[in-house]
């Protein structure tokens, strides 16, 4: 599992290097793209797509490769392999098999963007890319807008207006987005403002909606929360297993009297427990 550079080349490391001219052969997301990483640093090797609509056969083929005594690269097009990127399946089917597997780690969108990003706050939480459709990706936002920490998306250009409106509109117009846009790259941008005001930035000028983004979103203010009572808990879990949670959350409202907030969480937790 080989890191490369999020956009600078020069931000590749010497054990990646020594570790790319070493292997036998290199799997890697696009070939075409890690072509041309390697000619810059003059390594030739036998490359082997694998990527989100192969993964799981190429796994199979690299297992076959790995037990006749190869060593193989994995390699995506930036970053860290499984991470918001193809790879976890390969490494899964390898370390069952008892194959060793060696991470050589490296550049990281998540860990520059926050190390750029001012934010003070302990902890944050990665989620990656949101769904594409926006109706999911409402839904999915709805799940996360209670998070206590910073939270960390990846988005795409061709989408990312769209996402931070419906960040505004769920998530509250006053908490800050920051974005890492195109980072380590010659336009790289780090901007914050207010949710309600990114939307107008971005379209304010097209070149902002360029590029690869890491979103950076102010945690949720922590609120005290009512102890829910066993009776509470078991009226909300009844509810919930036949209804969709909103309309549980506000049946347990009416008949348990506490704090609509403070069940809407509860019934999150319950949810993915």
């Amino acid at each position: 599992m080989v890191a490369t550079p999020i956009g600078n080349l020069a931000d590749i490391t010497l054990r990646a290097i020594e570790t790319l001219k070493n292997v036998d052969a290199i799997a890697a997301e696009d070939t075409r793209h890690t072509s041309g990483l390697l000619a810059h640093f003059g390594i030739s090797k036998k490359l082997i797509a694998v990527h989100e609509h192969n993964e799981q056969q190429s796994a199979e083929r690299l297992l076959a490769q790995l037990k006749n005594g190869e060593n193989i690269a994995l390699v995506t097009d930036a970053g860290t392999p499984a991470v918001s990127d193809p790879g976890a399946i390969v490494v899964k089917i390898v370390r069952e098999a008892g194959m060793k597997v060696v991470p050589i780690p490296g550049a990281s969108a998540v860990v520059t963007a926050l190390s750029a990003s001012g934010i003070t706050q302990n902890g944050f939480y990665f989620h990656g890319f949101l769904p594409a459709s926006g109706a999911a990706r409402r839904k999915m936002l709805e799940n996360l807008k209670l998070q206590t920490v910073t939270l960390v998306l990846y988005e795409a250009p061709h989408r990312i207006v769209e996402c931070v409106g419906d960040i505004a509109q769920i998530l509250g117009g006053e908490r800050n987005i920051t974005f890492a846009r195109e980072l380590t790259k010659t336009f790289e941008t780090i901007y914050t403002c207010p949710a309600s005001r990114s939307s107008a930035w971005l379209q304010a000028d097209k070149n902002q909606q360029r590029g690869e983004f890491v979103l950076l979103i102010e945690a949720a203010p922590v609120v005290e929360t009512q102890a829910i009572s066993e009776e509470a808990q078991r009226v909300l879990k009844c509810l919930l297993a036949e209804l969709p949670l909103k309309q549980a959350v506000a049946l347990a409202t009416e008949i348990t009297h506490l704090k609509k907030n403070d069940l809407y969480e509860f019934a999150l937790k319950l949810k993915t427990s």
